[in-house]
């Protein structure tokens, strides 16, 4: 198998039909080896009727169901579980992802990449979900190091072991290029085009902003899970040092002004001082507990920092 199509879906009735065409279409002319595996993530209307009527007359299609609506995270691990193919691509089954650029894809990730992010650059979204959504890639993009401009947007191409190697959970999928690139996989990006929405709405609602205290929230948390799951005394210690030092600076500026006479004891900024550095030292403490927690628990095998091909040497 040459190439595996990975689509979650969740209540895509409407636009299955086609989007299969298209694909099928768009496919069938690039002369390879192919599988198109929709993810079902407990649809309550007839998408999964009309994927399995769509299977029955195309061996190319397999159909997955989940026994409900887990989100799309899980939805695309399943995918990644399951598929065969050398390469796979992601996409949105909704068509706002237009099939016809699954060529471009390609031929962007053979040149040398081992993910290939699609990047809309001219969105037919909202203007509230548009702002949102560069908001939140500006975000990831400074906290990440990983200079690419659409984090969230679900066409992409990897190569499999890139998603082999990737756990989903949450909302991590907004993120599959950081993790990748976390794990040191060569991440490029391509401009693609995108659709207006065709049928019903957006799961987020017509603006977006059902999501948007992930956009908060999920950023902060992805990066502490990779950057610091290996050093967790680096992000406590730091923040902790910081606390500290400030308490300390207080507590000699205070201490200097007594020497001069004045009195402190009932001044407000004492007990701050105080408190800054209590908070540093607890959470110091909290970053070496950690580092106790990952050494104790860290992974034997050292295979996954090895590269494919050396597996296959050492083997």
């Amino acid at each position: 198998m040459d190439l595996s199509v990975v689509i979650p879906l969740y209540n895509e009735e409407e636009s299955l039909r086609p989007l299969n065409k298209i694909l099928k279409n768009v496919l069938g002319k690039l002369n390879v080896k192919y599988e198109i595996l929709y993810i079902d993530d407990g649809s309550r209307d007839e998408s999964v009727k009309i994927l399995k009527e769509i299977s029955s007359n195309d061996k190319h299609v397999k159909v997955i169901e989940l026994k409900r609506n887990f989100g799309k995270s899980i939805a695309l691990a399943v995918g990644f579980d399951k598929l065969v193919g050398d390469l796979v691509i992601t996409m949105d089954a909704d068509l706002q992802d237009d099939p016809e650029e699954i060529p471009k894809l390609i031929e962007q990730i053979e040149k040398n990449y081992d993910l290939v992010s699609g990047w809309k650059y001219k969105r037919k979204d909202p203007l509230v979900k548009i702002l949102s959504s560069k908001i939140f890639n500006f975000t990831v993009s400074l906290l990440s190091g990983l200079k690419i401009h659409d984090f969230n947007c679900g066409f992409k191409i990897y190569r499999k072991e890139v998603v082999k190697s990737i756990e989903l959970y949450g909302e991590l999928h907004r993120f599959l290029p950081f993790l990748a690139y976390q794990q040191g996989f060569k991440v490029g990006e391509i401009k693609v085009k995108h659709n207006v929405r065709q049928f019903g709405e957006s799961k987020y609602g017509r603006s977006g902003l059902k999501r948007l205290s992930n956009y908060i929230l999920d950023p902060i948390n992805v990066v502490f899970l990779t950057k610091y799951q290996r050093k967790p005394a680096h992000f406590f210690g730091n923040i902790g040092l910081i606390s500290f030092a400030i308490g300390l600076l207080i507590s000699i500026y205070l201490t200097v002004i007594w020497f001069m006479g004045q009195g402190i004891g009932n001044r407000p900024l004492l007990f701050l001082g105080v408190l800054l550095m209590i908070i540093g030292i607890q959470l110091v403490s909290m970053g070496f507990l950690g580092e106790l927690i990952v050494r104790e628990n860290i992974s034997k095998s050292k295979d996954k920092y090895v590269k494919k091909h050396d597996k296959e040497l050492v083997e």
